[in-house]
């Protein structure tokens, strides 16, 4: 059965991409031209065919985008971002939680699954955060770099790459800030993800990868730092241009019973392209048990999809296109199934 991915880019478009495994093709169907920098598309969970993008320029925008069963996107509504480079977004319930990179800010926007889609020409409300880093080019204020929905305690988690935190937001009447996770001076928390009690945190500007034991935000115990671990097996001596990008840890089942978390690499010097690291994540553990040279410069964005999970969909900004892998080995390893040529791909979205 072929699958359809949605592509954010660093140009004016968001790509429509038709996978066929039988086939082992991967082939761009259609383009939307959107505006600046769509780096980020996420649906709505109750609608697939509703997509939300945001623009990353100084004016950030969030647009409503409706796809037919062809692939084929119309934008149906757009607003505000209520910050400067909307670099992430996520559907919580009736709202958009915005994460403004440059204007270090949360920002939610009232959004519906029925037309007008958005509810707001701007944020209804916006949290501005404070902070810096010892990195004077990249940590000189705080930079939202994620809002991640955490259903299981009900909160809203912000990676703050500028201040060397995450930030913790409940919702008792408006989303305010519960507490905060601080990590290593200079480490630049980028993405997030919590599994089975645990949070893994990726630190974008040493390239390591943090774990801890995660309670609810409501419990009496604070989150307990286990390990910090560097992204790859032999990382480069800081400083370097090398950055973490994504960490991922796909659903289980019986296919794949173990779970296993995957983090991709940027601006590896190597002629076979940047790195995917996988890692063992049970109990306490983290563990690095593989590496796959993806063959994609500045891999940025990757995200499962098909059934199980059985896929991997990645990109290359600077190079490499846009490349389907197969779980293999349980989850242990990658081996690419279909490519193709794209410019500058940012982020993914199986629809």
């Amino acid at each position: 059965m072929p699958f359809t991915i949605l592509a954010g880019s660093y140009t004016n478009d968001i790509y429509t991409l038709l996978f066929d495994p039988s086939a082992g093709s991967l082939i761009l169907k259609s383009l939307l031209k959107v505006g600046h920098h769509p780096s980020w598309v996420e649906a709505h969970p109750g609608d697939h065919s509703l997509v939300f993008a945001g623009l990353e320029q100084a004016d950030g925008k969030i647009l409503a985008i409706k796809y037919d069963e062809e692939g084929n996107g119309k934008v149906v509504a757009e607003a505000s971002s209520g910050g400067k480079d909307p670099c992430h977004q996520v559907v919580v319930g009736d709202e958009l939680a915005i994460a403004n990179y440059s204007s270090g800010s949360l920002a939610i926007l009232p959004i519906s699954r029925k037309a007008p889609y958005i509810l707001s020409p701007a944020p209804v409300g916006s949290t501005t955060l404070t902070g810096s880093g010892p990195n004077k080019e990249r940590q000189e204020g705080s930079h939202a770099h994620e809002a991640y929905w955490n259903k299981v305690y009900n909160e809203i988690l912000v990676p703050d790459l500028g201040g060397d935190r995450v930030y913790r937001f409940t919702k008792n009447g408006s989303w305010k800030i519960a507490n905060y996770i601080g990590f290593e001076a200079g480490g630049g928390p980028r993405h997030v993800v919590v599994h089975d009690g645990y949070l893994y945190t990726l630190l974008e500007l040493q390239s390591k990868i943090s774990k801890h034991r995660y309670p609810s935000p409501s419990a009496s115990a604070s989150p307990s730092h286990i390990t910090t671990l560097p992204t790859m097996s032999s990382p480069p001596p800081q400083p370097n241009s090398m950055l973490a990008a994504e960490l991922l840890i796909p659903s289980t089942s019986s296919a794949f019973p173990t779970p296993y978390l995957y983090v991709s690499n940027r601006n590896d010097p190597s002629p076979l392209g940047d790195i995917i690291s996988i890692f063992s994540i049970s109990g306490d553990s983290l563990q690095l048990i593989a590496e796959v040279r993806s063959g994609l410069n500045h891999l940025r964005g990757m995200v499962f999809g098909g059934e199980n999970d059985k896929y991997l969909v990645a990109g290359g900004v600077n190079g490499g296109g846009a490349k389907v892998f197969e779980r293999i080995d349980g989850g242990r390893g990658l081996k690419v199934v279909a490519e193709t040529k794209l410019d500058a791909p940012t982020g993914f979205l199986w629809v």
